[in-house]
């Protein structure tokens, strides 16, 4: 058996995926986004479009698959969002309008089509998620000054213990509603456990620190928050917010995939209630994060 990542030139890659790894991390840092948050807005929006193309330029470079059409898209769309609260009033119509053109942008997976890599085995798509999302999370998070999230990459004790409570919670219902709708059953993983063992922590994490964080950031400390203030109701809040989740799946491999958005939309509500309790997105993350790593371990 081939090691899937055997023969890939990581060493070329490197400095890219580094690059980005900073930048991703300076999220974490309260007093680096202090001090950004000190400069002008229109050079901190500026700074953060360059950061969002020098990851782009490093590993595409390195491939020989540079491409100015790439670039160009890329630098429109990073400075779109960079740009949004200084072109724009800081209010819930802007607010959603950013929510929607991100998540279409997300949605159209246009992100393969410019970062190429000669080596199949090699994703570098994951660069321009990973910008993806940290471009927004600056923008709502240093320009907006969004509060009330609960933002931080290290979940807290309590939070551990909520994430994981509301884990167990969903995996009987989801169960009964994946044996319902005819979704999927589980599967013996193929590697073995040890190899497994380690395949589910780094999945674990990987998700935790990126898909988790971006998500609840934007569903669970944004637009659950605000549905809940618009609807002054908890609980239609949350439920609105947990089908709009669920809605966003249904582009997942095959459209209309209505038996992963009733699941995402029940997994919402879960990662919903666990972020009420908490008050804070890390909880809420630890949720997400157990629920994609059993779905990719067992069923995927």
């Amino acid at each position: 058996m081939i090691w899937p990542l055997e023969n890939v030139p990581w060493q070329t890659a490197l400095p890219a995926f580094v690059l980005e790894g900073v930048f991703y991390a300076s999220l974490a840092s309260d007093r680096i986004r202090a001090r950004l948050e000190q400069l002008p807005p229109l050079l901190f929006a500026a700074l953060l479009t360059v950061s969002a193309i020098l990851p782009y330029c490093l590993a595409t470079l390195a491939f020989g698959t540079f491409r100015w059409q790439s670039l160009a898209w890329i630098t429109m769309l990073a400075a779109a969002v960079s740009f949004w609260y200084i072109l724009l009033p800081k209010k819930p119509a802007a607010d959603i309008l950013l929510l929607i053109f991100m998540a279409a942008v997300w949605i159209s997976r246009l992100f393969p089509q410019w970062y190429v890599s000669p080596y199949p085995r090699l994703y570098l798509p994951v660069l321009g998620q990973l910008m993806w999302f940290r471009t927004g999370l600056f923008a709502m998070l240093s320009l907006r000054r969004v509060k009330g999230v609960g933002f931080g990459f290290w979940p807290m004790t309590r939070e551990w213990k909520i994430g994981v409570a509301h884990f167990v919670i969903f995996l009987p219902l989801a169960a009964i509603l994946s044996w319902s709708i005819g979704f999927a059953g589980p599967r013996i993983p193929p590697l073995g456990w040890e190899k497994t063992s380690l395949l589910a922590v780094g999945t674990f994490f990987g998700i935790l620190w990126v898909v988790a964080l971006a998500e609840e950031f934007f569903f669970r400390g944004l637009l659950q928050q605000w549905l809940v203030a618009w609807t002054r109701s908890e609980w239609a809040g949350l439920l609105f917010a947990s089908l709009l989740f669920g809605l966003v799946h249904i582009f997942y491999r095959l459209f209309p995939n209505w038996k992963l958005a009733a699941l995402a939309a029940l997994a919402g509500v879960c990662y919903g209630l666990a972020f009420r309790r908490a008050r804070s997105i890390r909880a809420s993350m630890v949720t997400h994060a157990l629920v994609v790593t059993t779905w990719k371990i067992f069923f995927a």
